[in-house]
Parts: C-alpha cells; sequence; structure tokens
C-alpha cells in the first residue's frame, strides 16, 4: 500500500510539473490563453519548461493539419490547402518564428558589425532581407505540403515538423551563450541537460511516430543540420543567440523536416 501511495505521489508529481511546464511553454510560444504559474515570468522559467517544447509545436501542428484536413474538405486546391494551414499556425503562435526569421535577416544582411545587427534585428521595422525571408519560407513549406501524397500525409508532416523543430531549441539554449546581456534569450534561462535532451528525445520520437522509422530519422539529421547550420552563422555573425536566432532556426528546421518528408514519401 506504501509502495502505490509513492508511486500515485510520484506520478501526480510529474503531471503537475509537465502541466506547468506546458503552460509557461505554450504561454511564449502561442497566443492561446494557458493559465500563467505565478514564477512564469521569473528569470529562468522558459528554459526550465523548454522539456514541453515539443509539446507545444505538435499541439500547433495538430491546429494547422487539422485546417488543412478541412480544406482539402473543401475542394480546395493542395497549394491552398497549404497556405491556409500555414496560416492558421502563424494565427496561433502569433507569427512569433517568422518573424524572428525576419529579423535575423534584416540584421545579418544590413548590418556591418556586431552592435549594428543586434541593434537592427532589435528594431520592430522590417527590411527587403526580412520581407524576402518569411516569403520564402512561406513559399518553401507549402510548396512541400502540396507536393506531398494527399492531406493525411500533409497534416502528419505539419505535426512532425512543428514538434521536432521546437524540441531542437532547448539545445541551442543550452549549448550556445546569449549575444545579448539583456532580451530574451539573457532572461529565459540556461536549460539543464534533463530537460533540453528531454525536449530533443521527444522531438525526435514525435518526428518517428508521424514520419515513421526512415522518415524520421531523415528529418532528424536534416533538422539538425540546419539548426547548426544557423547556430555557426549566428555565432560568427553577433557571438551568440538571440530569441530572433531562436526563431529562424524554428523556422529552417520546419523546412528541413518537411523537406525530409517529402524524400521519405
Amino acid at each position: 500500500m506504501a509502495d502505490w501511495d509513492k508511486t500515485r505521489n510520484f506520478l501526480s508529481q510529474q503531471l503537475v510539473g509537465w502541466w506547468r511546464d506546458c503552460c509557461v511553454a505554450g504561454g511564449f510560444l502561442t497566443r492561446l490563453p494557458f493559465p500563467a504559474p505565478k514564477d512564469g515570468a521569473a528569470k529562468g522559467a522558459l528554459a526550465g519548461s523548454s522539456r514541453a517544447f515539443p509539446l507545444i509545436g505538435a499541439f500547433v501542428g495538430t491546429i494547422a493539419g487539422l485546417t488543412l484536413m478541412v480544406a482539402a474538405g473543401l475542394d480546395l486546391h493542395p497549394l491552398a490547402c497549404a497556405f491556409v494551414a500555414l496560416a492558421a499556425s502563424a494565427l496561433v503562435t502569433g507569427a512569433l518564428h517568422e518573424d524572428g526569421l525576419a529579423d535575423v535577416a534584416d540584421g545579418f544582411g544590413g548590418g556591418q558589425t556586431k552592435a549594428k545587427k543586434l541593434k537592427i534585428m532589435k528594431d520592430s521595422r522590417i527590411g527587403t532581407f526580412g520581407v524576402l525571408a518569411v516569403v520564402f519560407s512561406v513559399a518553401i513549406r507549402a510548396s512541400i505540403l502540396a507536393g506531398l501524397p494527399g492531406p493525411g500525409m500533409a497534416a502528419l508532416a505539419l505535426i512532425a515538423a512543428a514538434a521536432l523543430s521546437r524540441g531542437l531549441l532547448p539545445a541551442v539554449m543550452a549549448v550556445m551563450d546569449p549575444a545579448r546581456k539583456s532580451g530574451l534569450a539573457f532572461r529565459a534561462g540556461t536549460p539543464d541537460q534533463e530537460s533540453w535532451v528531454t525536449a530533443l528525445v521527444l522531438g525526435g520520437l514525435l518526428g518517428f511516430l508521424f514520419l515513421g522509422p526512415g522518415g524520421g530519422l531523415m528529418a532528424l539529421a536534416m533538422a539538425i543540420a540546419a539548426v547548426a547550420v544557423l547556430a555557426w552563422l549566428a555565432e560568427r555573425q553577433v557571438g551568440g543567440f538571440t530569441g530572433d536566432v531562436l526563431g529562424a532556426q524554428q523556422q529552417a528546421a520546419e523546412i528541413a523536416v518537411l523537406a525530409a518528408a517529402a524524400a521519405a514519401f
């Protein structure tokens, strides 16, 4: 009886902990009304909840995938279905990652020094490089989704891409240093090894679940490569990562996962 009570208390604590982390991560990664824990805005809270990133990603991907299925049920062209799904994803997230991609493109493409690049990235206005980066990102993802064999596969690929791309971000936060001594990257804190490994494994498992062993392995390898290239570039350009860099890495990883799905199927 005592062993059962211990097991029940342990499971209860785990569920409470995961729910808290999902609320913190969901409150940051989406515009959905997740309940806000009391310490959700404290420094380091986001890093502490980062193991839940792939779960929130899967939730966002599920919404986008269901939207795509509904659009397909209305007999819309596959490309139109893809654009509708990506619009739903951007609406749920507040275009958080697209905004980061645009800022990184503007900063890296328009600044001559580290300070100038960071200043441009902090500016709320969007420039030519940023516009083109978002246009290409959306167009590439929509084209890949439209070319997949049927709306069901496209929906599964969306879920895998959303989960796996976000599951890689805690590892970046753990390995790289913030480029600024202020801002999101600095306030977010550094995930501990258990958190970033859990996020990476969970994201990878979700990729395998929705894309199968071959597709999941290819997606994981390609997503890691995309994130690593941007991490190397960010280190050279601004000496570390920012919230915008994480957004750009998510977009690059999502494209990589969708490309892997297209290659596999």
